[in-house]
């Protein structure tokens, strides 16, 4: 099993360094991604579904991503995508220490629930050192501590129908002219139940930084970077994700990306 993991991580690496040059090579390498009509994009899309259900299938819901040694930290965790939010939001709790702030998780739940960082803190915590794999074609290892995020479900009473978690966050990875666009993105119920998947609030033994994450970032370890949604500040159960963004899962999903991002 762990060779199956290893070789679906080099394959994944090899994807992301090629992505990653036709990036260099100029932007509109992706235009197709955007374009719903696109064959190229709709082969994508299928061998998306067809490799969440082979994984999902093959792999098993509980299997752990690796967990690394104390002296494999041999970095700072890169900070990427947003990186200081200037939605008024979050400038606020910025400013407060964020001590105002509140995780609420609500929708398909038999009870709105909400908790402060103090509380989240308070609570039982695990630490993992993981490996971050970003789609770009970088990686590093990091250590990082919060809060599971399966029991905050079970004090909230996920309803039997629903079948995703949407993650809302506060920081604007896009403005328009009708105003900024938040990001978020999605997983299934699996991967909100992880025992890997946990609301971070340490990094290498110190608080979250800001250009990290701060004061929440979930961590779905079985997943890539984008998956990985920094500054998040509400979790809504779902049955369909048609209605949020352009129905694809999320703000990367919606031009193209993979939802699942399953390493």
């Amino acid at each position: 099993m762990n060779k199956l993991i290893i070789n679906r991580r080099r394959f994944l690496a090899g994807s992301a360094a090629l992505g990653s040059g036709l990036m260099v090579s100029g932007c509109n390498q992706f235009d197709f991604l955007g374009q719903r009509d696109n064959p190229v994009r709709n082969v994508i899309e299928q061998a998306n579904v067809l490799t969440y259900k082979a994984q999902r299938a093959l792999i098993g819901d509980q299997v752990l991503a690796r967990e690394y040694g104390q002296s494999e930290i041999r970095q700072g965790m890169k900070p990427n995508g947003s990186t200081e939010p200037t939605t008024p939001e979050y400038m606020f709790l910025r400013q407060a220490n964020f001590e105002p702030y509140r995780l609420t998780i609500k929708g398909m739940v038999d009870r709105e629930v909400s908790f402060s960082l103090a509380e989240l803190r308070n609570m039982p915590a695990r630490t993992q050192i993981t490996r971050h794999d970003c789609v770009e074609g970088w990686s590093c290892i990091a250590k990082w501590t919060g809060t599971p995020l399966g029991p905050l479900l079970d004090q909230a009473g996920v309803k039997s129908t629903a079948r995703f978690a949407v993650y809302h966050c506060y920081d604007n990875i896009q403005r328009t002219l009708s105003g900024d666009i938040l990001y978020y993105t999605s997983s299934d119920l699996v991967d909100a139940y992880h025992p890997q998947s946990i609301l971070s609030y340490g990094l290498n033994d110190q608080p979250l930084p800001v250009s990290n994450g701060a004061p929440i970032r979930l961590r779905i370890e079985r997943a890539l970077g984008y998956k990985q949604p920094k500054y998040l500040h509400t979790i809504e159960l779902v049955d369909d994700l048609s209605p949020f963004g352009q129905g694809k899962g999320g703000y990367w999903e919606d031009v193209g990306y993979d939802w699942y991002g399953g390493i």
